[in-house]
């Protein structure tokens, strides 16, 4: 599967409407957020073995 990549920019994009997005729903709904929208893209990733990858990845190191 090819991965796209995503400009600098874009990337920032990403950030910012990731973190204006959890100061909106507030802390209290933070995780459940969090796993919508991470079922949401599993989909569009369309590998359950890359979302797992991913998901392990992104536990690491918090």
């Amino acid at each position: 599967m090819t991965t796209p990549n995503l400009s600098v920019q874009d990337l920032e994009t990403l950030y910012d409407t990731l973190a204006a997005s959890l100061d909106t729903v507030g802390p209290d709904r933070e995780a459940l957020f969090l796993t919508k929208l991470a079922l949401l893209m599993g989909p569009e990733i369309g590998d359950i073995e890359r979302v797992l990858e991913l998901i392990d990845k992104a536990r690491k190191d918090l």
